[in-house]
């Protein structure tokens, strides 16, 4: 403090000669106040953002940050400012496929576009650290190219191209992200290998080479091919069925091959109606086929349908566009619809039966070619399927078992509708994924209690043969005259009705019937034979138990004998209606004894016995055979096709028909008191 002091005084005694010396005797003095100023802080206060105080006159800047004079400086006119690791000349490394990215005080490194850690992290100090691979654009996940083109995976980037037969869209750039492409059109641009004996059909990213209409692909070929090449169509083959002699199906098969020698594509409407008329002729005339047994008929039934089906597939191929029909003269009918693209519906309707179909359903994928569709009625042909046996799937046998019935081995199942067969150009239609309809319409029938009514189709067999079955057919409705069907695969179809029994049925019922009836025959005969022979006991009243016996003993004759003789429909009628006829004079002889005994409990005298005498024989023939025969003529002209059932040759008991032989008895019944 003294030397201070005596500075300050020396200091000002040369003041007046040396004012240039203030500055410094200014500094002399402000040095004990910024001494004791250190006394009280050790740190200075003036220190620049993004830095920290050395001491009582330095700072020191933050890590990742420097001065004009280095890391710790004085001077109150210096700040601290960034250092970029990231420049050229500094010592950082981050490796290969990385990048540098400086950041306030700091840095950290990155894969460059294209490249990822293999840890999945986005940043990392050092080059140790550095894992970085190329990224797959095209398989992450993130496909980034449009849904029309194909993404190209690159190293370190992607590139979007369109795929062979496409091309970008105008204006659209073949790089990526943004390239979106277009079919193209192989067949317009003629850019096609297609032979000439094909037509170029284009596809989506490609194109095919089809045979043109009446033309089919060459032996070694197939069509739909780049390759295919075509030769013009011929005949389909349709062989004979083994083993079976008839020269009436020797002669059919002679004009077919006929029609083959003759056969243009040009012609091919033509060929199909001589195909059908062929086929029209076979079955309304079968002759000495009908000679044949039963299981080889069905043979010649199989080969029928199979073949024609198949021959009408082909044939069809060389038709013009549109729904063409074809009639023969005996009731064979074919329905076809042809179409270049085939339309979502498609009804076609052949004689009795109409067929509904999704044409997504049937037709085959992948195939460009004409889409066909075909339903044929054969009337005749269930003359040749008469007697098929009848095969339930598993399902339909529960359900009859379940109810405790089952079907009639020894009873023929009964043909309700035509026979029809329904095609595609798909020959693989075995199971389709949604249900084809089938609307049949027949002859008036009611099923009895012990009856049913089946959607059938003819199942071929190993053998050649066949059988109705119900497999993928189902019965959605049915009415008197029409029935529903839906089945999932085509073939050859028909309504049939069959017939089951209950399994409780009493088994001595049949014997009790036939006993009874055999017991009273012989006591009918005895009497008839009284009546007749014996000259002494005959009168009026002898005269009308004669009749009497005689119309029952007819009746219980033609019952036991003939009641289920329903194999040919019109014998059958006929036979219902001998019944109806004979049962029903029975009880109007029986009404004609009681009124002669009622007459002549009236009349006793002589005189008017003799009158009751006279007046019965007038009336009693006209009446007891007359009325009856009256009767069954009304019943028969109005409603023939209800004498004869399924399995007896009597009334049928639909539409109350039945009251034609119940009404009469009633009304004998209710005069039983006179």
């Amino acid at each position: 403090m003294v030397s201070s002091m005596a500075g300050l005084t020396g200091v000002c005694t040369m003041r007046n000669g040396h004012l240039w010396l203030l500055p410094g005797l200014l500094m002399l003095l402000l040095l004990p106040l910024r001494a004791a100023a250190q006394k009280t802080s050790d740190c200075a206060r003036w220190c620049p953002p993004n830095s920290t105080c050395a001491n009582a006159t330095a700072c020191r800047c933050s890590p990742g940050f420097n001065s004009s004079s280095g890391v710790i400086f004085t001077s109150l006119l210096e700040i601290c400012e960034d250092i970029n690791e990231c420049g050229p000349l500094s010592a950082v490394s981050c490796g290969k496929f990385a990048d540098c990215q400086n950041t306030e005080g700091s840095y950290y490194c990155t894969c460059i576009p294209g490249y990822e850690l293999a840890s999945g992290a986005r940043m990392f100090k050092n080059e140790s650290e550095n894992t970085c691979q190329d990224v797959n654009e095209c398989t992450s996940g993130q496909n980034p190219c449009h849904s029309s083109a194909h993404c190209l995976n690159i190293i370190s980037g992607y590139k979007c191209r369109c795929r062979p037969g496409w091309k970008p869209i105008p204006g659209s750039p073949n790089g990526p992200s943004n390239t979106v492409c277009e079919d193209v059109d192989e067949c317009s641009s003629m850019q096609t290998t297609c032979h000439k004996s094909t037509i170029c059909i284009n596809a989506v990213g490609s194109y095919k080479c089809r045979c043109r209409r009446g033309w089919e692909p060459k032996p070694g070929f197939q069509d739909n091919q780049l390759n295919t090449t075509c030769e013009e169509m011929s005949f389909p083959t349709w062989t004979p069925p083994p083993r079976i002699k008839s020269q009436r199906l020797s002669h059919f098969f002679e004009r077919v091959q006929g029609l083959g020698r003759h056969f243009k594509p040009a012609l091919a409407q033509d060929t199909i109606q001589d195909l059908i008329q062929v086929v029209d002729e076979l079955l309304q005339t079968p002759e000495d086929l009908e000679t044949l047994s039963r299981s080889d008929q069905h043979c010649v039934a199989t080969s029928l349908l199979g073949g024609l089906e198949d021959v009408l597939r082909n044939l069809s191929q060389a038709l013009p566009s549109g729904t063409l029909t074809f009639n023969a003269s005996a009731g064979t009918d074919l329905s076809l619809e042809v179409q270049e693209q085939g339309h979502r519906n498609v009804t076609l309707s052949s004689n009795q039966a109409k067929m509904l179909l999704n044409w997504d359903v049937v037709h085959e994928s992948g195939d460009s070619g004409p889409s066909v569709a075909g339903l044929i009625s054969t009337p005749g042909m269930g003359t040749l399927l008469a007697e098929a046996r009848l095969v339930l799937e598993s399902e339909k046998q529960a359900v009859l078992h379940g109810a405790h019935k089952r079907i009639l081995p020894g009873v023929s199942s009964v043909l309700l509708s035509d026979v029809i067969s329904a095609f595609t150009n798909n020959k693989y239609t075995r199971n389709l994924s949604s249900p084809i309809t089938f609307i049949f319409s027949h002859h008036s029938v009611s099923p009895g209690p012990t009856q049913k009514v089946f959607c059938v189709f003819w199942e071929h067999s190993q053998g050649g043969c066949g059988h109705w079955s119900t497999r993928g057919c189902r019965m959605v409705t049915t009415t008197d005259t029409s029935t529903i069907c839906q089945c999932t695969h085509l073939s050859s179809f028909a309504v049939l009705m069959d017939h089951y029994n209950a399994q409780e049925e009493l088994p001595g019922l049949a014997v009790i019937t036939h006993v009874g009836l055999g017991i009273s025959l012989l006591c009918l005969l005895l009497a008839a034979l009284t009546f007749l022979l014996c000259k002494a006991i005959q009168n009026t009243s002898t005269s009308l138990h004669l009749q009497l016996s005689i119309c029952l003993f007819l009746a219980h004759l033609l019952f036991l004998t003939a009641i289920e003789q329903t194999k040919i429909k019109v014998l059958c009628a006929i036979i219902a209606g001998a019944l109806h006829y004979l049962y029903l004079a029975s009880f109007t002889w029986m009404l004609l004894e009681g009124l002669n005994l009622f007459l002549t409990a009236r009349n006793l005298t002589v005189v008017n016995y003799s009158s009751v005498r006279r007046f019965m024989k007038k009336i009693m023939f006209p009446v007891g055979y007359g009325v009856p025969a009256i009767i069954v003529a009304i019943s028969a002209a109005s409603r023939p096709h209800l004498y004869g059932t399924l399995t007896r040759c009597w009334l049928h008991t639909g539409k109350r028909f039945i009251w034609s032989f119940l009404g009469p008895v009633c009304a004998i019944f209710s005069n039983a008191d006179i």
